[in-house]
C-alpha cells in the first residue's frame, strides 16, 4: 500500500478551500480521498478500472474528474496552486519518448537502385550481383 499518492496535510489545506461548495443532491464522498485516487490514476497512467479499492469506487473517480473537467474546475485548481507565492516545492520536467522503426521516415526517395556490384559496359544496372 506504499505505492498509493495521498494528500499531505499542507496540500490538502492548500487544496480544500478551492473545491466547489455549491453541489445538490446527495452529500459528496470523502473528496481527500477520491482526487488523492484521481491524481494516482493519473501519474501512473493506468486505467480508471484499475485504480485501487482504497481510493473508493472506481466510477466515483472518473465521474468526479469528467464532471469536474467539464466546469473547469481542475483548471481554477491548478492555476492557483501555480500561482501560489513562494517557491513550489516540487517541480515536474516530462520527457516523452517515442521510437520508431528504421524505417518509418518514409519508402525510398524516387527511382533509386542500390547496385552491389560493378556496371559493365553497356549493361543496365543490377540490384544484385
Amino acid at each position: 500500500m506504499s505505492d498509493l499518492f495521498w494528500f499531505s496535510d499542507a496540500q490538502w489545506a492548500r487544496i480544500k478551500p478551492l473545491l466547489p461548495t455549491n453541489t445538490r443532491g446527495l452529500k459528496r464522498v470523502d473528496d481527500r480521498r477520491v482526487l488523492s485516487g484521481i491524481v494516482h490514476v493519473i501519474r501512473s497512467g493506468g486505467r480508471w478500472a484499475d485504480a485501487p479499492e482504497a481510493y473508493g469506487p472506481k466510477k466515483t473517480l472518473y465521474n468526479r474528474y469528467v464532471r469536474w473537467a467539464e466546469r473547469s474546475i481542475w483548471e481554477n485548481i491548478f492555476s492557483t496552486l501555480a500561482g501560489a507565492k513562494g517557491a513550489p516545492d516540487r517541480l515536474m520536467i516530462d520527457s516523452t519518448i517515442v521510437k520508431a522503426h528504421r524505417t518509418s521516415g518514409g519508402a525510398k526517395g524516387g527511382l533509386w537502385c542500390m547496385v552491389s556490384a560493378a556496371q559493365k559496359v553497356d549493361e543496365p544496372p543490377k540490384s544484385t550481383s
